[in-house]
């Protein structure tokens, strides 16, 4: 016997119930009822339906299984029964105001079934359509604001304005229009009011009628500590300040020439002992003149950074957004591999001021917690926050928001939960039962639902058009539909720099096009996957070059697996079963990854692989699926370290040999960053990591407080060894971390640090020096790029990419050409380059010239007569051919 606390049904369309194909056993005869009641309170007693109001809806009558076109997004369906209901539109729009059941009765009237019913897609069929032009949320018309909720299921919604003192507020009821929409107009008057909603609407997982009073989904401003929306006129002139009114973004010439510095806003000054205190762990603090943090921004948009990636700063639920009422913990001096230092952090751990925030609470509004104390209500929040996007335009970089459409802090009737207070399960992905799904480790938002994805591309669209941001990265975008990503993209393009302040054209979307969860393998729809995204322009960060670079997985419970930039064969760490001839096959193996990453990761790309055989992109293999899935290389994002995991100072820490040397170390990270940086897609840095950052060996900084991830400008300490990190991510791994963090060779000096920097910087000048490291098509990637002496005999250690200018149209007038050399070998390399013999080549000047130009770098050698190069221990060099 099923009840109705679970909802087993699906209600697809005005005429169509979905029906459990695993509920109908057999071939026996039976017979299905719709019933409703107002207010709920639907039970069996003794096989009879029973309740307040309840009602007959009428009969379902079997016609066959679900068709393709009502699979579409809910392909998890695939199976299902169709029932069909004959029923008016009137009669149907009354009963999704209470409460659903569907009994299913055997040939002799007994009850076999008795269950709720998932009713998201029966709301798009009859709403979707209107309601997708309302402009939802608060806006403004020669002053007039006006308010607009879809709340399809509402009995009636009331707004509750509140004054200017934040006293009693006014209830004022709004009137239901086309699509579900609730809405009601003011008068100027109403700007910069407080309000929330009075939503009186049925909630299934009660079963009953409740009045919700809740903030707008589409906030665009809010008051402390998100309690109430601020009804904020985005194009009020008071919000604007004159350097983001006047800065223009720099402007780029293709997607790939984006270099992206991922930023986490409180790590950016909140140890900056250059800011105001009040300032620190602000927007603010970037429109500050002559930080630390400023100056080192400026310095790496000077070598050539060109896009600021911040973590995200939308309304953010797990921070307390006053100062005064935010945990300042007080961290002892304690060892390197003390548990006391974590202990302290982890007590005050949701109370503090840091998490990275991938916790939504409402995602068209800024962060309280990064505005300070004076910055904190309403309009001046977005005041603050276009002031660091026009001081970072004005320092020569693009910003780029991090996104998070997913999931939701939470759901249901919980405190946090915005969406299911004003329509009850539909904005989230459910299971089979009914129950959200969590893959996300949060609750699952379901944009394959019309509205659902409405709110996302609205969303967007504002942070495009009233933030003039420039680009997007989207958190777990591959539990997005393909379909998701293509509306996005279709809404930006639509903004001109004339009506709109920015060319939606040029900004850049990407995202973690990672396949889990219930949506997996296109289990409900076409995935923004990996591989699935060709001809979308839309880039998927690549897991591919990642791993062969560093070796094993961030999955794998044991972190000291190599890879070609930690050491795999050419200096092993004894850890392992693998024989030496095993680890050698393998290093060849993961350097044809790492050359198909350094070529965009482009599907269709042939290569010589380390089988003696040419195979495309997407011939080789990376755990059982296609390493290549690019069809552009703007489809793909290459990276070596992100905020996610270890930094990769702290991965060198466990996968180099426990006694290599800091030099080792320095080189080894400068290498790993030249696989990124010298390639042909975008490239994305972790802040900090051309100052060897660390995180004490935390693999999960998301929730680990300012001591953990601290970044220091100064290039005085890389924060390591500064405790063991947090139990609560950690702990299983501290007996292995507790001799790596009290080894004081592990802890580089600030004249490390400085090496680190300045070979980090000559990378970026190099990636910006010349065009050809940034092709910007595939179809010019097939016409120049090759790798030589690839192949069976590869020398281990050993990548050249050569890239001829030669070839088809000129890309870079004042070269013939470049050839890049990755050697990550401890000793030099000295190969003959296959078809280079009697070409002219001499290292790049920007690896030569200047006081911190590295004399072992400077050593590369060339013999033009036998095409015969030589290639230093541990690095990454760039040879240009003379035109």
């Amino acid at each position: 016997m099923t009840f109705p606390h679970l909802f087993l049904g699906h209600w697809i369309d005005q005429r169509t119930i979905g029906w459990p194909h695993t509920l109908v056993p057999g071939t026996l005869p039976r017979s299905w009822e719709l019933w409703a009641s107002p207010v709920g309170g639907l039970q069996l007693d003794d096989d009879v339906v029973v309740g307040p109001g309840a009602v007959r809806l009428g009969e379902l009558l079997p016609d066959g299984e679900l068709t393709e076109a009502q699979l579409l997004n809910r392909g998890h369906l695939r199976g299902f029964h169709a029932l069909r209901l004959e029923a008016e539109r009137a009669v149907i729009e009354e009963a999704l105001l209470g409460d659903l059941a569907v009994v299913q009765r055997d040939a002799y009237g007994t009850v076999e079934a008795f269950t709720g019913l998932q009713a998201a897609g029966v709301l798009d069929d009859l709403y979707s359509t209107a309601a997708r032009n309302a402009e939802l949320g608060p806006t403004f018309d020669g002053g007039t604001p006006m308010l607009r909720l879809w709340a399809p299921t509402a009995r009636g919604v009331d707004l509750l304005l509140f004054p200017e003192d934040d006293g009693e507020p006014t209830r004022l009821p709004m009137k239901r229009q086309a699509g579900g929409v609730w809405g009601i107009t003011g008068n100027s008057e109403w700007a910069n009011r407080a309000y929330l909603f009075e939503v009186e609407v049925f909630v299934p997982t009660l079963g009953a009628v409740v009045r919700n009073v809740v903030t707008d989904p589409y906030s665009v401003a809010l008051t402390v500590d998100s309690a109430h929306s601020v009804l904020v006129d985005l194009a009020d002139q008071a919000w604007a300040p004159e350097r983001w009114a006047v800065t223009p973004a720099p402007v780029l010439r293709h997607p790939v020439d984006h270099t992206i510095y991922e930023l986490h806003i409180r790590d950016f000054s909140a140890s900056d002992a250059t800011v105001p205190p009040q300032l620190r762990g602000t927007y603010e603090a970037f429109a500050l003149s002559n930080t630390d943090g400023v100056r080192a921004l400026r310095e790496l948009a000077e070598a050539g950074i060109t896009t600021v990636h911040l973590l995200p700063s939308f309304d953010i639920a797990t921070i307390p957004e006053r100062r005064s009422e935010q945990a300042r913990p007080e961290v002892p001096e304690a060892g390197p591999a003390s548990p006391a230092q974590q202990e302290v952090v982890s007590a005050a751990a949701d109370r503090d001021a840091f998490n990275w925030g991938y916790d939504p609470f409402h995602y068209t509004a800024p962060e309280g917690s990064y505005a300070s104390d004076a910055n904190q209500r309403g309009g001046l929040r977005t005041r603050a926050y276009r002031e660091m996007v026009g001081a970072l335009h004005g320092l020569g970089l693009q910003v780029v928001l991090d996104v998070v459409y997913n999931h939701t802090a939470e759901s249901g009737q919980s405190p946090r939960s915005v969406l299911d207070k004003v329509v009850p399960g539909y904005y989230h992905r459910r299971c089979m039962a009914g129950m959200v799904e969590q893959s996300t480790c949060c609750e699952n938002l379901a944009t394959e639902h019309a509205m659902a994805e409405k709110l996302m591309v609205d969303s967007l669209v504002t942070w495009a058009r009233h933030y003039r941001v420039d680009g997007f990265r989207f958190d777990l975008m591959g539990h997005h539909s393909r379909a998701n990503m293509e509306a996005v993209r279709a809404a930006l393009d639509e903004l001109t720099a004339e009506r709109d302040g920015i060319d939606g054209r040029r900004i850049y979307l990407y995202g973690e096009g990672w396949n889990f969860g219930e949506v997996a393998n296109n289990t409900r729809f076409r995935q923004a996957a990996q591989g699935q995204l060709g001809g979308t322009g839309i880039g998927a960060f690549n897991d591919r070059l990642r791993d062969a670079v560093h070796g094993g997985s961030p999955l794998d419970a044991v972190r000291s697996e190599q890879g070609f930039g930690t050491g795999l064969y050419l200096d092993p760490n004894g850890v392992g079963a693998l024989s030496p001839d095993d680890q050698l096959t393998e290093l060849r193996r993961l350097q044809d990854l790492v050359r198909l990453g350094m070529a965009g990761n482009l599907a269709d790309f042939e290569l010589e692989t380390s089988d003696g055989r040419w195979r495309r992109g997407d011939e080789l293999d990376y755990f059982g699926v296609p390493a290549g899935y690019a069809s552009e290389p703007a489809e793909c994002v290459n990276y070596v370290d992100a905020h996610d995991n270890e930094t990769l100072f702290d991965l060198g820490v466990w996968k180099l040999p426990a006694d290599a040397s800091m030099d080792t170390r320095v080189r080894m990270n400068t290498l790993q960053l030249a696989t990124v940086t010298l390639g042909q897609a975008p490239s994305f840095w972790h802040a900090g990591t051309e100052l060897l950052r660390s995180k004490s060996l935390d693999r999960d900084s998301y929730n680990a407080g300012d001591h953990f991830n601290r970044l220091d400008w100064t290039g005085k300490s890389n924060n390591f060894g500064v405790g063991l990190p947090p139990a609560s991510r950690n702990i299983a791994h501290w007996d292995a971390m507790r001799p790596l963090l009290e080894n004081p060779a592990n802890r580089p000096s600030p004249a490390d640090i400085a090496t680190a920097r300045a070979a980090a910087l000559r990378l970026l000048r190099l990636r910006s020096a010349y065009p050809l490291l940034r092709l910007g098509s595939a179809r010019l990637i097939h016409e120049k790029v090759t790798f030589p002496n690839a192949g069976a005999d590869q020398a281990p250690g050993l990548i050249l990419m050569r890239l001829d200018d030669t070839v088809g149209e000129r890309v870079d007038p004042s070269v013939a050409g470049l050839l890049v050399a990755l050697n990550a070998s401890p000793e030099p390399i000295v190969e003959r380059v296959d078809g280079m013999a009697g070409l002219s080549l001499q290292l790049s000047p920007v690896l030569t010239e200047g006081p911190d130009a590295d004399p072992i770098v400077a050593a590369t050698a060339w013999d033009a007569p036998s095409g015969t190069l030589t290639v230093p221990g541990r690095s990454a060099v760039v040879l240009v051919q003379k035109p």
